[in-house]
Order: C-alpha cells, then structure tokens, then sequence
C-alpha cells in the first residue's frame, strides 16, 4: 500500500507546536477537517503503548466517531508513531527549523476503502486547522 504523505511549515517553535498537538485541551480546537464538525473530546495517554481518543462529531449531531489509536514511539518534540485502531500506522515528524519555525509532517497508511485523494484533502484539512490554531494562541 502507497502511503501517503503531506506536511505544513508553521511559525512557531516546536516545544508549542507539539504541546498545541498532544494536549487535549488544544486538540479539542483544531482537530476536524471542516467548520461542519468538532472535536467535542479528547482522551491522550502520550506514552508507548498508551491509547487516544478523539471525539468527531458533525455540529448537528446527525454523524460522530471515535478516532483511537495506539502509540507505538514518542521521542518528545520530534516524533510520534501509532497505529490507529483498524491497523493502520500513522507517523508524525516534528522537524526543527530554526527558533521560530517548525515543519509537521504526517505519513499514513490510508483506508483501502475510500478515495485517496479525498484522505489526503481532509487530513491536510485537519493539518492547516492545526496550523491556524498554533499560529493564532
């Protein structure tokens, strides 16, 4: 399976820009793809072997998942591998700019059952949410 890969230059440095992606608190506020949906809750166990929820939910309350995991490696501030509850592996790279400046990257196995294109637009969607939320608090 082809993974696929997209990634994001945001201004800040990257001690803010993992604890604005690892909080709950914060997840809470970028983590949907569009302004139709949220994340009314979120559940991080930020360790290996440690286990994620995120609550997705579309605003009226007409569809919602679960989004769950497990987390396989945390080296803080540079690295985070799961795999998400169907199997599939998710890896995400914090790489260090410079001070201000810190590149994400996200590399997925995506789901054989949906379009390719459409995973990659709406995890990127997720990932310039998160962008937005980092660069504006």
């Amino acid at each position: 399976m082809d993974l696929i890969k997209i990634d994001i230059t945001i201004l800040k440095p990257v001690n803010k820009v993992w604890d604005f992606f690892t909080d709950p608190e914060h997840i809470t506020k970028w983590n949907f793809a569009t302004e139709e949906w949220v994340c009314p809750s979120a559940e991080n166990n930020l360790k290996a072997g440690g286990d994620f929820n995120y609550r997705m939910e579309a605003k009226d309350a007409s569809f919602g998942f679960d989004y769950t995991g497990t987390y396989d490696e945390i080296i803080p501030l540079q690295k985070i591998k799961y795999h998400l509850s169907d199997g599939r592996k998710v890896e995400v790279i914090f790489e260090n700019i410079d001070a201000n400046t810190t590149k994400v990257i996200e590399i997925f196995e995506p789901d054989p059952s949906q379009p390719r294109d459409m995973q990659r637009d709406g995890w990127y969607a997720i990932l310039n949410n998160f962008h937005k939320h980092v660069e504006n608090n």
